[in-house]
Parts: C-alpha cells; sequence; structure tokens
C-alpha cells in the first residue's frame, strides 16, 4: 500500500517540464514568441545601452538648438529645450523598465502570496483576503497615484507604489483560481493522507504547477505597467524632471503637435513596441508552457 502512495507523490502532477532543447526547439518556430522576444530584447538593450552610453547628455539643455531636424549630429532631432531626442528614448527606456520591473514585483510578491493563502486556508480566510482584493480593484493606478502625490508629491516611488498596489488584486485572483484547481487534483489528496502540512503541499506541489501560468501574467502585467507608467508621467504623476520618460516626452510635445509632430510619434512608437513585444512574449509564452499544445506540435 505504501509503494503505490509514495510513487504517486514522487510523480509530478501536472505534465512535465519541457526539456530546454525541446523547448527552445519549438520557439524558434513560434512566430508570435520570437518577434515578441526581439521586440522586448530591443527595449532591454537600448535600456541597458543608456546606461554607459548616449549619443548626447539626456539632462543638457540647448536652447539654441531645439527643435531641430534629424542629422547627423541629432539622429531624430532635437526637443524644444534642444535635447537630442535619441539620448532621451534610450533613458527613457531605462526608466520605464526600472518602474515596470519593480512594481510587477511588488504585484507578484504579495499577489502570489495572498492567492496561496486563499486557497491553501480557504473559510474566512480566503473571504477576508478576496474582498481585500475587491476593495484594492476601487483603487486603480492613475487613483491611487494622485492620492500619493497629495501626501508624498509625485515621483517615481508614487508611480511605482501605485502600479503595484493595482497590479496585487489581479495576480492574487489569479493565483487562487489556478491554485484551487491545483488543490482538487488526486496527487495533492495523497500528499494530505501521507501527512504533508498545507504549507509543504503549497510549496511542494501547489506552487510548480502553477508557475508557468504566473510567468505568462507577468508579461501581460508587464506591458501594462509600462501603459501605466507612461500615463502617470504625462499626467505629471510620475518619473519627474530632469530624469527623462517616454511619457513625459508625450505630455512635452502635445503643444507642438502641429509645429514638430514627430516628438510625439518617437515615444509614442517606442510605448508601443515594448507594450507589442511583452504581449507577443506572452502569448508565445502560454503556447509554448502550454502542455496540451507541446503534445499537438
Amino acid at each position: 500500500m505504501s509503494a503505490p502512495l509514495s510513487s504517486s507523490l514522487d510523480a509530478p502532477v501536472a505534465a512535465r517540464p519541457l526539456p530546454a532543447r525541446t523547448f527552445w526547439r519549438r520557439a524558434l518556430r513560434h512566430r508570435s514568441f520570437m518577434v515578441g522576444g526581439v521586440l522586448s530584447l530591443l527595449v532591454l538593450a537600448s535600456a541597458l545601452l543608456s546606461l554607459v552610453w548616449t549619443p548626447w547628455s539626456p539632462y543638457e539643455i540647448d536652447i539654441a538648438a531645439k527643435l531641430k531636424p534629424p542629422s547627423a549630429a541629432h539622429w531624430l532631432g532635437t526637443d524644444s529645450f534642444g535635447r537630442d531626442i535619441v539620448s532621451l528614448l534610450l533613458a527613457g527606456a531605462r526608466s520605464t523598465i526600472l518602474v515596470g520591473i519593480i512594481a510587477v514585483s511588488i504585484g507578484l510578491t504579495f499577489g502570489v502570496c495572498l492567492g496561496l493563502i486563499a486557497a491553501a486556508r480557504r473559510g474566512w480566510t480566503e473571504e477576508i483576503i478576496m474582498r481585500f482584493s475587491d476593495f484594492t480593484f476601487a483603487f486603480p493606478a492613475v487613483l491611487s497615484a494622485i492620492m500619493l502625490a497629495a501626501v508624498v508629491g509625485p515621483g517615481m516611488v508614487t508611480s511605482i507604489v501605485a502600479i503595484g498596489i493595482f497590479q496585487i488584486p489581479t495576480l492574487t485572483r489569479l493565483t487562487r483560481g489556478s491554485a484551487n484547481a491545483i488543490w482538487a487534483r488526486e496527487f495533492v489528496l495523497a500528499a494530505r493522507a501521507a501527512g504533508k502540512g498545507s504549507f509543504r503541499i503549497t510549496i511542494e506541489h501547489v506552487l510548480p504547477n502553477i508557475l508557468s501560468i504566473l510567468i505568462v501574467q507577468a508579461t501581460i502585467q508587464f506591458a501594462l505597467a509600462i501603459l501605466a507608467e507612461a500615463a502617470l508621467s504625462y499626467l505629471g504623476l510620475g518619473t519627474q524632471p530632469p530624469q527623462p520618460s517616454w511619457g513625459r516626452m508625450l505630455n512635452d510635445a502635445q503643444t507642438l503637435l502641429f509645429q514638430s509632430p514627430m516628438l510625439a510619434v518617437y515615444p509614442g512608437a517606442a510605448i508601443a513596441i515594448a507594450v507589442l513585444g511583452l504581449n507577443l512574449l506572452g502569448d508565445g509564452l502560454r503556447d509554448l508552457l502550454d502542455p496540451r499544445l507541446a503534445r499537438e506540435r
């Protein structure tokens, strides 16, 4: 009796993870994953490049060179303050990715923990956590940023906290729903019969089986965080001068749409590329990490 029970506990419940070689072979044939990965790497490379090099200083103002057209010196021209557009885009990518990574990390940390606790404990614990999530949904990122800005002032930290708080209920609900499906599986019942506690079952069985879902959702939440950061910066609640930001570049360009419309096109295109790349990457990961699709291909 004990031998079959032991073997059922040791065997993975959901589909086994694909070998790395098989995963990358399928990934290279997946068009959505490859396009999304290239676009995402392009944005990430721009942010990393800005740490060590930009054509011009993104903080240097040269009024005599304002609104210059594209040239050999300024590849995309200059803005109304004479700053190089390429340098602003590179430095803006750094700010955007930094805000997105920290905000999504906040959402994942608290959202996953709360969702796992709700699924493991059930009863009043689950009810309190889910009602807290419903309450948090009433405060979108912009509203949270306005309230925080009224208390501590606008800035990058304000946008990070506001976006991070807004991510928590979404990830809590996703984690709780996915974990509940795993808790109903036979191998979890076998683990309980073997005397494993809720915490050990959650760490050893539940979390590994929902990890692929969380990875896919994290890429989608990252794209949403980029949009939220751009919106907050556009409204003056996010990244503050002199730190460059794609959203604030849009804000600065709105009064010059007829005089120099490309000032709005460049940061808008950068935001679109970042969001499109992450969404395509998330779609690709969803297909590649789904064991049913893996068997079909």
